[in-house]
């Protein structure tokens, strides 16, 4: 199943020689799921030529505001909505997860109780997933399609589930414990409070359930679905 990463950013300069950039590590995150992969850098512009063009498709993170003017946000936009109405299978991370809600009617802002970072433990129906979290924005009302799939003290809507067309996370699976420290050291200070960074910092060394949530990314495209 060919699964096509639309990039909606990139990793700092700084991190990108060691970690790869965010199409790299969605491919490390879901080796060995029967997938194969094809990038499109739609933050430069880079479009498919259709919602066919890959068998499903995958929304990476962004340090942009799904609320902000950026050339790639609107045409973006209009490849979600085509891609739902026509089921072709969608999973969105971070911003993806809150430029599908966006698209799709949702409401997305910057949110007024800050920032979580670090390992954070989201309810998924009663199992707890810990998961590696990088956001100050947030889906504060969802479209009227998606049902909650997880939620956390911090955040209401973690995920989404759009019937078997589309599911979107808030958390980031395909983060490891390295890139998320790296994170801090190069990106946070002075944009998330020294506080909350000293105590993610502690947390640094918990376990991470990425591989769980991996396995339900992958049994989601692979899902049999009715066509639209």
């Amino acid at each position: 199943m060919l699964i096509g990463i639309l990039q909606t950013g990139q990793a700092p300069d700084a991190l990108a020689p060691t970690s790869g950039d965010y199409p790299d590590m969605f491919q490390r995150l879901l080796a060995g799921q029967d997938l194969t992969f094809r990038t499109y850098r739609v933050l430069d512009m880079e479009f498919p030529a259709s919602i066919t063009e890959c068998d499903g498709w995958l929304i990476t993170g962004s340090r942009f505001g799904a609320y902000e003017d950026h050339a790639f946000i609107p045409p973006l936009e209009d490849f979600i909505r085509n891609a739902y109405a026509a089921a072709v299978p969608m999973v969105g991370i971070c911003f993806g997860h809150q430029i599908i809600a966006q698209a799709l009617g949702g409401k997305v802002q910057k949110f007024p109780g800050g920032w979580s970072v670090g390992p954070t433990d989201y309810n998924f129906n009663g199992e707890n997933l810990r998961l590696n979290a990088w956001h100050q924005d947030q889906v504060v009302t969802r479209p009227d399609m998606a049902e909650v799939a997880a939620s956390s003290g911090f955040c209401e809507n973690a995920a989404l589930i759009y019937g078997d067309r589309i599911f979107t996370v808030q958390a980031h699976p395909e983060f490891k414990t390295e890139f998320v420290d790296g994170l801090m050291k190069t990106r946070g200070k002075g944009l998330v409070p020294d506080p909350l960074m000293e105590a993610a910092g502690a947390r640094l060394d918990q376990p991470i359930d990425d591989q769980i949530l991996a396995r339900r990314i992958a049994d989601f495209f692979k899902a049999p679905r009715q066509a639209a």
